[in-house]
């Protein structure tokens, strides 16, 4: 079993605070590792309801925020619709994954997880007026 530290970045230099998930597995495609990801992220906000979600990709009927997103309307977040959006930010180049310092580029890509594996999420920022 191995503990996966997740860490975003975005290109302006901002770093999120890292954290970790427990994973049983020692090989995992980038698909699944970002649905996992998403599905803890979305749990841990259904469990408490906070004002913002800081999770990887914006919720739908949300707005970004100085820390997160802020939903529109208070509600739980669905985990499947969730990882959706996530794995169409991911085709769209909304973002980046980073193992150790090599870019994963294929969803159906398999990533060897050992101890003290680090995965970066960099969130690309669109150019303004390009």
């Amino acid at each position: 079993m191995a503990i996966v530290t997740f860490v975003d970045e975005t290109t302006t230099g901002e770093r999120r605070a890292a954290w970790g998930l427990e994973i049983a597995e020692e090989r995992l495609t980038a698909r699944e590792l970002i649905r996992r990801r998403v599905f803890q992220e979305v749990a841990e906000f259904n469990a408490r309801t906070p004002e913002v979600y800081q999770g990887l990709v914006q919720p739908e009927d949300a707005e970004r925020v100085l820390n997160g997103y802020a939903l529109r309307t208070p509600r739980r977040i669905d985990p499947e619709a969730q990882t959706a959006l996530a794995l169409r930010a991911f085709a769209g180049n909304g973002f980046l994954v980073l193992v150790g310092d090599r870019q994963v580029t294929d969803l159906d890509e398999e990533i060897e997880l050992t101890l003290g594996t680090e995965v970066t999420f960099l969130k690309l920022v669109p150019l303004v007026g390009g």
